[in-house]
């Protein structure tokens, strides 16, 4: 018998992952959302995987773009984070940003900027797992943003007195 779904998640809830935000951009109009789905899959070729509920908005422009970014956030974007979390029709509204090497939006101040062209598409029950082949990425300097139980967490939390 399978596991129920409030014990599943909270099960996931233990591994603690960084936190991205997924970009694409068809034409003029941009989409963006919050994903904790995501790791490197191959050196030869350099691709990675990102996991996408196939409901949000994102997912059919993923596809339709055939290409995506995904964003490292830093310790200090929890608000970028929530903000791609949310529904809002322009979450770039205001949001710092400059476009890579295939035009999409790559949100400034991240750990890194991977940009991807779209190489496979598979089945993951309600998500899809969308396979990425780099073809740029931009690094900084600086500590993740994680999450781990259902918060934001940090590498060196400061350390009660």
């Amino acid at each position: 018998m399978p596991i129920d779904e409030a014990a599943f998640r909270q099960a996931m809830g233990h591994f603690a992952c960084g936190v991205t935000v997924v970009t694409t951009q068809t034409g003029r109009e941009r989409n963006g959302l919050t994903v904790a789905s995501f790791a490197s899959l191959s050196l030869r070729p350099p691709l990675i995987l990102v996991c996408v509920e196939k409901s949000v908005k994102s997912h059919d422009a993923i596809v339709a773009a055939g290409k995506f970014a995904v964003n490292i956030l830093a310790e200090d974007q929890t608000a970028i984070s929530n903000r791609f979390a949310t529904k809002a029709e322009d979450k770039f509204v205001d949001l710092p940003i400059h476009e890579g090497e295939l035009g999409l939006p790559l949100i400034d101040g991240a750990l890194a900027n991977i940009e991807c062209q779209l190489r496979d598409t598979l089945p993951g029950g309600d998500h899809s797992i969308f396979v990425g082949e780099v073809t740029a990425a931009e690094m900084r300097d600086g500590e993740p943003l994680l999450y781990f139980r259902s918060g934001y967490r940090k590498i060196n939390p400061p350390s009660e007195s």
